[in-house]
């Protein structure tokens, strides 16, 4: 499963890259504005940092300013995928885009009619929101599931982008349905490294190498 970091803060990118933990970023107006930098110098320099696709969101609602937006994202770097919402005016755009040779990220999807039809529309990627489904006391690792089985009965190559994760069982559960991507704020991918018995087991060893007076440097 390939790791995107949901984030557009240049320093928690650049730790994880570092480490080979990002194969590609996501980003959207609200992160946008937590970052206090403009949408397209950030979006440059995360282009510049990281090799895999970076996904830059419209803002317009309808097709034509939608297109127009996504053209002018798409300029900022070869590996930018445009982001569109779930919408008629979204598919349409997608479907334009997608046949110029764009990447292109549907999101906002809580269904998987809409995921089949943005596979019909040549979506790269398409994004159902984990998280804001189990807000609704729904199960979102179901419209996963979902998703994998349409997609694998027609053999689209659109890929599961699992979003809206807040934990590390968001991540986990991702993995073993079959997402091909998910996309996770950089706290919650550095958690994954997190377990109490790992602490608990380098806590002793820390302190029988110190009554054994073992050095190695």
């Amino acid at each position: 499963m390939k790791f995107f970091v949901d984030t557009a803060e240049i320093d928690a990118i650049a730790e994880l890259n570092d480490l080979g933990m990002v194969d590609g970023v996501t980003t959207n107006p609200s992160l946008i504005l937590k970052s206090g930098r403009d949408i397209l110098e950030v979006t440059k320099e995360i282009c510049d940092m990281v090799d895999g696709p970076v996904s830059a969101e419209v803002v317009a609602t309808e097709a034509d300013a939608m297109l127009e937006e996504g053209k002018k994202l798409a300029g900022i770097a070869p590996n930018i995928a445009v982001k569109v919402p779930l919408t008629w005016a979204g598919l349409k755009t997608c479907k334009a885009l997608s046949s110029q040779g764009t990447m292109v990220n549907v999101t906002l999807c809580f269904s998987a009619n809409q995921a089949l039809l943005a596979a019909k529309a040549g979506a790269t990627f398409i994004s159902p929101f984990i998280g804001r489904l189990d807000d609704l006391n729904l199960d979102g690792m179901d419209l996963i599931g979902d998703i994998r089985t349409i997609y694998d009965n027609y053999a689209f190559s659109t890929e599961i982008l699992a979003a809206s994760i807040r934990s590390v069982n968001h991540m986990k559960d991702a993995a073993l349905i079959g997402a091909d991507v998910a996309t996770a704020p950089p706290g919650v991918i550095k958690q994954m490294a997190n377990h109490v018995l790992t602490e608990k087991g380098l806590d002793q060893f820390v302190k029988d190498a110190a009554k054994a007076g073992i050095k190695i440097v």
